[in-house]
């Protein structure tokens, strides 16, 4: 049976095992997943197949959390951020799908350099966020989200203030999946969504879950922040792998 995408048997391997690293750091870090298989892929396909996958995984793997997490889910913020989601997902769509693939990929590469370089220099506001700049930063994650890296300015931005660990990853989860519903019926719309697509999805998913359940046990030892930078040193690498290739 041929491999989704055309993909070669080890360039299907790998992204194989990139699943199963990023759903690993999405169960231990609540974030992360998206743009670890989206720079994976970036480095032997176009990235864009890659973006409604993950979001298919996505829905997936929030009903394999959704037990441990409900509780603790603020669902105010999570609401308004869905509010500027709601505008900024079909723009992103139609800008991702309307440039070429080596674009496509220093486009992400660069948003996720930029994501990174904020979360690690744990850059925070000064004063209260109200319901505008909320319903911004959910705008900002919708515009990004056409290329699948919607989740990384919402981590960005509750980072960037005061919330508690338990309520961050349980807020971020909630978001992506109604962003993640949201996006999907725009994508297959543009043209984004195929039987590859559900395939990849198909054959992604015993990786991703057995990743999602080790991270959701906290299988490694380190303390959830230094995890948290390792995964940052993850992305910001992998995020330079693909930048150099859209331009050699």
């Amino acid at each position: 049976m041929a491999l989704p995408f055309g993909l070669e048997p080890a360039a299907a391997a790998f992204l194989a095992v990139a699943v199963f690293g990023a759903a690993f750091v999405r169960g231990y870090s609540g974030f992360g997943f998206a743009a670890l298989v989206i720079l994976a892929t970036s480095l032997v396909t176009s990235p864009l197949h890659a973006v409604p996958v993950v979001i298919l995984c996505d829905i997936v793997m929030t009903v394999q959390q959704a037990r441990g997490i409900w509780a603790r889910i603020d669902w105010r913020r999570v609401g308004t951020l869905m509010l500027g989601a709601l505008a900024g997902v079909p723009l992103g769509v139609t800008i991702i799908t309307s440039i070429g693939t080596d674009l496509a990929r220093a486009v992400i590469a660069l948003f996720v350099l930029v994501m990174c370089a904020l979360l690690w220099i744990g850059w925070s506001f000064r004063g209260h966020v109200g319901d505008v700049g909320t319903t911004g930063t959910g705008f900002v994650s919708g515009l990004a989200n056409g290329a699948g890296v919607g989740g990384l300015p919402v981590a960005v931005f509750m980072t960037a203030q005061p919330v508690a660990a338990a309520v961050f990853r349980a807020t971020l989860i909630a978001y992506f999946t109604l962003m993640d519903l949201w996006s999907l019926p725009i994508m297959a719309r543009a043209g984004m969504v195929s039987a590859d697509t559900f395939r990849a999805t198909l054959f992604v998913l015993p990786m991703m879950a057995a990743g999602i359940w080790l991270g959701g046990r906290q299988f490694l030892k380190a303390e959830p922040q230094d995890f948290r930078r390792f995964a940052l040193l993850l992305l910001a690498g992998l995020a330079t792998l693909g930048l150099l290739k859209s331009v050699i």
